[in-house]
């Protein structure tokens, strides 16, 4: 499965990220807690990360909030 994550094209196995919770999963995003996910520029909500479905070419947009001043 071929996804744009944050403007990056990159493959993936469709088995390993076919919902927006195992995408987040596989690239190893531990800290959940201040991550914004849009799928083809719709935000995805945590509580429906494991549900969210991912399609080949969808473009997906992950943010991290950072604290500093």
């Amino acid at each position: 499965m071929n996804l744009v994550i944050n403007g990056e094209e990159r493959s993936f196995e469709a088995e390993a990220v076919g919902t927006v919770g195992a995408l987040i999963e596989a690239l190893q995003i531990e800290a959940k807690r201040g991550v914004a996910v849009a799928v083809d520029d719709e935000v995805v909500p945590r509580s429906r990360w494991e549900e969210a479905p991912l399609r080949d070419g969808s473009r997906v947009e992950i943010i991290r909030a950072t604290q500093g001043g």
